[in-house]
This record gives structure tokens, sequence and C-alpha cells, in this order.
């Protein structure tokens, strides 16, 4: 079970709501967010509602600023919480849409994907098990997206704007 608080105001001041679930929609429950804190489990933020637009991963541990911490320009709009996974980890990574071309597996963290592969643009993968951060950048770096166990047939599927992939670790209860 997962918990995380909005506060109106930087450094935990105003108002407050908190979510123990996933909120497609906060807009109703608050205007404004400059600080968040989360209390247990693990969350996705997003900018817009319905898990849209740019998306921030949040653990256990306190944000006093998170607009000028993850560089987000607009209020949480919705949050998504992301369940605790104990079992395998399993990824198939395609070179071409719709599972197409040469596939790259996955069990482990890859701090890089080039150095690994020798190749850093994929366009689908297939998320068998666990749940899993995919970023832009080498080395856990730049925007990073949230996926889960399913088939993404291209890469604007799990919220992607290109299909370099620099790196994707495993989301365990940290």
């Amino acid at each position: 079970m997962g918990k995380i608080i909005f506060y109106e105001d930087r450094n935990f001041e105003g108002q407050h709501y908190e979510c123990m679930s996933d909120c497609a929609d906060l807009h109703s429950m608050f205007d404004r967010c400059r600080s968040i804190r989360v209390e247990s489990g693990m969350f996705m933020i997003y900018d817009r509602p319905g898990y849209m637009g740019t998306q921030y991963f949040m653990k256990r541990g306190e944000y006093n600023d998170y607009l000028g911490m993850t560089g987000m320009t607009e209020c949480v709009r919705s949050c998504r919480m992301i369940p605790v996974h104990s079992g395998n980890f399993r990824m198939r990574l395609y070179e071409h849409f719709d599972m197409g071309g040469e596939m790259m597996e996955l069990t482990d963290n890859c701090p890089n994907l080039m150095d690994r592969f020798h190749m850093s643009n994929f366009n689908s993968c297939n998320v068998m098990e666990g749940h899993w951060l995919i970023y832009e950048q080498a080395n856990y770096r730049g925007r990073h997206y949230y996926v889960r166990p399913g088939q993404y047939k291209s890469f604007n599927e799990w919220s992607g704007n290109n299909s370099k992939i620099g790196s994707i670790r495993r989301l365990m209860d940290l």
C-alpha cells in the first residue's frame, strides 16, 4: 500500500490532499501543488489528467519544492501508484514497431543499452513481468517513462517522444 500527500505550498504548507491509489484527475482535489511527501510506496505523477503528459517517478521521501526539482512546469494532474513486484522481471525490446525486427531481452537493470546491445533505438516492447522505468539517456538520466506488464506496439504508447532509449531500471521497493 502506498501513500502520497500533495501540498498546495512549498515546504509542506497549506491545504493538502492524501492519495493511496491511482487518481486519473486530481484537478478537483486541488488547484496547485508545490510540495509532495511520499510516505510509503512508489508513484508516477503526471502534469495532465488521465496519466498523460510529462511524468516523474516519486519514491519514499520529501519533495519540498517538486517543481524546481523535477523541471515540470505544470501542477500535478494525475498520479499512479506503482505496485510492489516481488517476482521475476522480464522485458523484450524490439527494433521495429509491432514487436518486429531484432529483439533483446532484459531481466535486470541496464545502465547503458548501447554498450550492452549496440543499439539505442527501440520502437516497441513487451513487458512480461515486473514494472520498469525507461530512460532516454544512459545511467538512468533524462526523461523517464513508466511501463507495466503489457505490449507497447509503439514507443508512443509509453509516452516517449522518440525511440531512443539509454537505460532501463526495474522498479522494486526502493
